[in-house]
């Protein structure tokens, strides 16, 4: 989810299913480039693909994002407390100094 065309591939499939040619539309890459991003985000488990006659339909798949949200939130809420113990531990520094 660090490429800016995989996010943006992930949230076009978030609106709806959709076939790699019309995921290519107004992209800055091939439609081979949309694939390769496509497989990786599979491979990840972040979306799937349905056979539809000769092309096929990608979808996010909601239980994979809703898991990186969970994870994500994690280091986020991490990262917040570390933020919070260091600005306490400098303002306790701060009132020793005085």
């Amino acid at each position: 989810m660090s490429d800016g065309t995989r996010r943006t591939i992930v949230a076009r499939l978030a609106e709806r299913p959709r076939a790699v040619g019309e995921l290519a539309e107004g992209l800055p890459v091939t439609r081979s480039a949309v694939s390769q991003h496509l497989k990786v985000l599979k491979d990840a488990g972040l979306v799937s693909e349905q056979a539809s006659g000769t092309r096929r339909i990608y979808h996010v798949n909601p239980v994979a994002l809703a898991a990186l949200r969970d994870q994500l939130d994690t280091y986020w809420r991490r990262t917040l407390a570390g933020y919070a113990d260091l600005v306490s531990g400098e303002e306790s520094q701060s009132e020793e100094d005085r």
